[in-house]
């Protein structure tokens, strides 16, 4: 299916937050964690309506409007913060939206090198709703609010024994540093084809080497093992963030690290790739969502 040239063109204003700057230096020193900055800029984009009033819009210009990834191949596109939120494929209805199979109203389509998506697909997609403004023809969300997307209450009760992380702190630092500096690329593919990490595949292989297997996604991790407190953070206890400002609630895992003591988790999301942070100061320390372990 394709959108017929034929259609009339509008053009639409989006609000653009900055893209996420990360620096560099010392892989291993507190100043090269990465911290998103505030503020937004103007982008002018076009949609295209047909006849029949249906409006399609490009991917892209919804992930920036949003502030959301995109990574796009010839059979996909993955959208979200540092982990893979949503799942689109061109002339397929099927689609993944926080982590959960939907079909959408129309399938995304291909136009000129770009993936467009009505409207009403992109407000399923979301689970929100996707408005144009008719006069000022801004394109806005209302803030998402995911079905059964946030972390479990802070109660339970892991579903590991005590294996190889409780045993094995020590080695478990030392392994997670071995990748400082390995790339970041959002909806990497496992480590052993793509010497890359995003933020819950690197968790993932770290925790893999110790004898867990957590889930592929931040927000299935924050499903897993018990939850623990600030006072009772121990090395190797995973640490989730909010996505700030996208969503109704604050309580959606956007992004995973892995605690290594003295106040300090590794994770990655951007430039210089996989790194040390501060948990107790800094950004970070402002979204911090929950603490759980895996045992």
């Amino acid at each position: 299916m394709r959108i017929s040239l034929r259609f009339g063109m509008f053009l639409v204003c989006l609000t653009l937050p900055l893209t996420m700057i990360t620096s560099c230096g010392q892989q291993d020193r507190l100043r090269s964690n990465a911290v998103p900055p505030s503020g937004n800029s103007p982008v002018r984009t076009e949609a295209i309506t047909e006849s029949n009033g249906t409006t399609w819009v490009p991917l892209t210009q919804v992930a920036q409007s949003l502030g959301l990834r995109l990574q796009e191949n010839s059979d996909s596109a993955n959208l979200g913060y540092t982990d893979v939120m949503f799942t689109v494929q061109p002339s397929q209805r099927h689609a993944i939206s926080f982590g959960q199979p939907i079909a959408l109203p129309q399938a995304p389509v291909r136009e000129n090198g770009q993936l467009y998506m009505t409207m009403d697909a992109v407000s399923a997609l979301l689970q929100t709703k996707a408005k144009i403004d008719s006069r000022t023809g801004k394109l806005s969300f209302d803030r998402i609010t995911p079905a059964g997307g946030n972390i479990p209450p802070q109660t339970g009760t892991s579903r590991y024994g005590v294996l190889g992380v409780a045993e094995h702190q020590d080695e478990m630092v030392a392994y997670a540093k071995q990748f400082l500096g390995v790339p970041y690329e959002f909806g990497a593919a496992p480590y052993e084809q793509s010497k890359k990490f995003d933020c819950s595949s690197f968790t993932r292989h770290v925790f893999k080497k110790f004898g867990q297997d957590l889930p592929r996604l931040a927000r299935d991790q924050a499903k897993e093992g018990v939850p623990v407190t600030r006072d009772q953070l121990q090395v190797g206890d995973l640490i989730f963030f909010t996505v700030p400002g996208r969503f109704q609630s604050d309580k959606i895992p956007g992004h995973v690290g892995i605690y290594i003591g003295d106040g300090k988790f590794i994770h990655t999301w951007g430039a210089p790739g996989v790194q040390i942070s501060p948990l107790d100061s800094g950004y970070w320390s402002t979204v911090i969502l929950s603490m759980r372990r895996v045992r």
